[in-house]
C-alpha cells in the first residue's frame, strides 16, 4: 500500500489508491506521510486507548508479537492496548527492529471543546527506540511491577545493556591512505548509565587495533561516517555478520 501511495502521489494529486480503487482515509494519509519520513522503523500509532500498526508494520507486529492482523480498508492493521505499549516495544527492539512511537498531541476532551473537534487528531513521532537507546519512559516498567496486570517476564528483556559506538577516520596524508594506515577515533556511550569511552589511535591496513576495541566493547549499534575506508568497512562487515 505504501508503494502504491508513492506511485499515486507521483502521478496525481488525488487521494485515490489505484490498486484498491478506494479512497485513503485521513488516518491512512497521516500514517503514510509519517512513514515516508521513517521508512526503516516499525511505527506504533496512538489511536484512542490503543496503538495501531499499519501495512507491513502490522504484518511484522503480528508475526513477532503473536497478535491478530486483518485487512482494514487499504491496509493490513493490528493493535495493542496503550498500557502494554512498552512491553511490545521492548520485544520488537530485542528482535532487531527500530520502533517509532507516534502519539496524539491533543486529548479527546480538549479536542471536543475546541473549534477543530470534527478534524483528525494531530500526531507526531515522540520516540524512536533501538537496541542501544531503549531508555526514558521504558524505565517506568520497573514501577509497574506492582501492577497485577503485568507479569515479571513482561518487564524483563533480551535487549543487552551495551554500547552505542561511533567511529571516525582521518588519513593524514595521501601516502598513508594508499598504504591503508589511518588515524581512527572512537566514542562509545552507554545511554542507560551515561558512561562514555573515547580513544584515538593509529591503525595499520589490517585494522587490528580497531578490531580489538570493537570486540572488547561488543557494541549493539554502530554509527559510521558516510565514507569509510575499504579496510575498515571489510572488518566491520565481517564482525557484524557474525
Amino acid at each position: 500500500s505504501f508503494k502504491s501511495y508513492e506511485n499515486t502521489q507521483n502521478t496525481s494529486d488525488t487521494n485515490l489508491n489505484k490498486r484498491t480503487k478506494s479512497i485513503y482515509t485521513p488516518l491512512e494519509l497521516q500514517f503514510l506521510e509519517m512513514k515516508k519520513q521513517h521508512k526503516d522503523a516499525v511505527l506504533c500509532v496512538e489511536c484512542g486507548y490503543k496503538y495501531r500498526f499499519f501495512g507491513e508494520d502490522a504484518e511484522v507486529a503480528a508475526k513477532e508479537l503473536n497478535i491478530y492482523c486483518h485487512q482494514d480498508h487499504n491496509f493490513m492493521t493490528a493493535s495493542i492496548p496503550s498500557h502494554r505499549l512498552f512491553v511490545h516495544v521492548r520485544r520488537l527492539v530485542a528482535k532487531g527492529y527500530k520502533v517509532g512511537v507516534i502519539k496524539q498531541m491533543e486529548t479527546a476532551a480538549l479536542k471536543a471543546a475546541g473549534e477543530n473537534k470534527s478534524s483528525l487528531f494531530s500526531r507526531k513521532l515522540t520516540a524512536l527506540y533501538t537496541k542501544s537507546t531503549l531508555i526514558g519512559e521504558d524505565i517506568l516498567f520497573q514501577i509497574n511491577l506492582l501492577d497485577d496486570s503485568l507479569d515479571v517476564e513482561d518487564v524483563t528483556t533480551d535487549v543487552p545493556d551495551n554500547y552505542l559506538l561511533c567511529i571516525s577516520e582521518n588519513g593524514e596524508n595521501l601516502k598513508d591512505r594508499k598504504k591503508g594506515d589511518i588515524v581512527i577515533g572512537i566514542m562509545a556511550i552507554q545511554p542507560t548509565t551515561g558512561e562514555v569511552i573515547f580513544d584515538s589511535f593509529r591503525d595499520c591496513a589490517s585494522r587490528s587495533e580497531l578490531e580489538s576495541r570493537i570486540l572488547y566493547l561488543q557494541p549493539v549499534e554502530m554509527i559510521l561516517p558516510s565514507s569509510l575506508s575499504d579496510q575498515s568497512e571489510k572488518l566491520i562487515s565481517s564482525i557484524t555478520s557474525m
